[in-house]
């Protein structure tokens, strides 16, 4: 059974910094691409940054340059780190592991969902 597990969201202020972490578990994490997407309510899930097995890395335009997605394949986790924080960013970010690349784009509809961890980026 796969396990996806977020961690590390909460409140924080505009321009300030926070780290999400996503542990798996049930699979080979080093064989898989892993996903950061967001939701809010009344919007449709969104793709923030996705990384490959390999480490290639692609982010949704809004946060590229501020966002930084990571995985250490020791610790079966993936990170999220972001900087420059607006309240747009403001979500519930949920990590997807084992999803495929077609064409350049990742597809969650295989792989596993976490829960979710809540960003909060008020004054």
């Amino acid at each position: 059974q796969v396990h996806v597990v977020e961690s590390g969201g909460g409140l924080v202020q505009p321009g300030g910094s926070l780290r999400l972490s996503c542990a798996v578990s049930g699979l080979i994490f080093s064989d898989n691409a892993m996903a950061w997407y967001r939701q809010t309510p009344g919007q449709q899930r969104e793709v923030v940054a996705t990384i490959t097995s390999g480490g290639r890395r692609r982010y949704k335009e809004s946060v590229e340059g501020r966002f930084t997605i990571s995985r250490d394949n020791a610790k079966d986790t993936v990170y999220l780190q972001m900087k420059s924080l607006k309240p747009e960013d403001t979500a519930v970010y949920l990590c997807h592991a084992g999803g495929r690349y077609l064409s350049g784009t990742y597809y969650p509809d295989l792989g596993s969902w976490g829960q979710g961890t809540q960003v909060t980026v008020s004054s």
